[in-house]
């Protein structure tokens, strides 16, 4: 067996052709605002659904990655996620990243009240960082409270909502989407049951990537 495209940029250009290809003959045509996003995820996982299931509100790629080039911070649902974004990319336009999952007071609210950490950690985000991008590829409960929050005013510069399971995961993704359309808000979602930290991470990548103009991965340095 021959072994070929071993350093990392060719293998990374190498399996962007493949899906490219693939989603020819699948004769599935990316509009050009969101082929960055699906092909990222799509490189992520290997799993072509994405290319269909992944919706996005009036120019949610473009604004994300405008409020990206404004230094505007991310914030996410797991630490899972938070490793996976490229920290590169973030210090090259001087944006934070943040989750607060871990966070004490976070702890010590859900247990009071009843909720999730996952849902009061998007409260500390809408009170501490109320424009920030809010990436989530794990709670349901997230998207849920970001909903509610939206619903009294919160503006996030971009909302990911890509959880992945079985419980409320469809119908949050649903409310999400819609209280975001209702009010104006940036969304990109995985519709379905299908998603994860992962998926969250890729599209935080795909809007950097495209950002910091680094799409091909030789402008980040990679062989």
């Amino acid at each position: 067996m021959n072994v070929r495209h071993t350093l990392p940029g060719d293998i990374e250009r190498t399996s962007m052709s493949i899906i490219a290809a693939e989603l020819a003959e699948r004769n599935i045509i990316l509009p050009p605002e969101h082929e960055a996003v699906v092909k990222r995820v799509i490189h992520t996982t290997a799993d072509f659904d994405y290319a269909e299931n992944l919706r996005f509100t009036s120019r949610a790629a473009e604004l994300g990655q405008a409020a990206l080039r404004r230094g505007i911070p991310i914030v996410t649902d797991t630490n899972m996620a938070k490793v996976g974004v490229s920290k590169p990319s973030l210090k090259t336009l001087g944006c934070e990243l943040h989750c607060f999952m871990a966070d004490p007071e976070v702890a010590m609210l859900a247990k009071e009240q009843g909720l999730t950490r996952a849902a009061v950690s998007m409260e500390k985000a809408a009170r501490e960082l109320p424009g920030a991008i809010l990436a989530v590829g794990n709670a349901p409960t997230a998207l849920l409270r970001i909903a509610e929050l939206i619903a009294e005013g919160l503006r996030p510069a971009l909302v990911i909502g890509v959880p992945v399971g079985f419980v409320n995961v469809e119908e949050s993704k649903e409310i999400l989407f819609a209280a975001c359309e209702a009010c104006g808000v940036p969304a990109i979602a995985a519709m379905g049951r299908k998603g994860g930290s992962n998926v969250a991470a890729a599209i935080c990548n795909a809007l950097l990537y495209a950002a910091t103009e680094t799409l091909d991965p030789s402008a980040r340095g990679w062989q």
